[in-house]
């Protein structure tokens, strides 16, 4: 349940865009069958599920955490994913 609440933005753009994926080849396509992507409706569907994840993923927003090493005044700044 971590798992998927943690994930959860990937999953809603992976939805989104395998309905705007099919809606494209509904709606624009390819009449003679030499496109690679628009050619079936599964190839559009699947490519517009991933390429929603990655755009999706782009606003997922992570934690930053502040490390000061002892005795000097030196400070690091790390990005840590936050698995909530």
């Amino acid at each position: 349940m971590k798992w998927l609440k943690n994930n959860l933005l990937y999953f809603i753009g992976a939805a989104v865009g395998a309905i705007a994926g099919y809606i494209y080849w509904q709606q624009v396509g390819c009449i003679s069958g030499n496109c690679m992507i628009t050619s079936k409706p599964i190839n559009s569907t699947l490519y517009g599920a991933v390429m929603g994840s990655l755009l999706y993923g782009l606003f997922k927003k992570e934690k930053k955490k502040v490390v000061m090493t002892e005795g000097e005044n030196k400070h690091e700044i790390q990005r840590v994913r936050t698995y909530r």
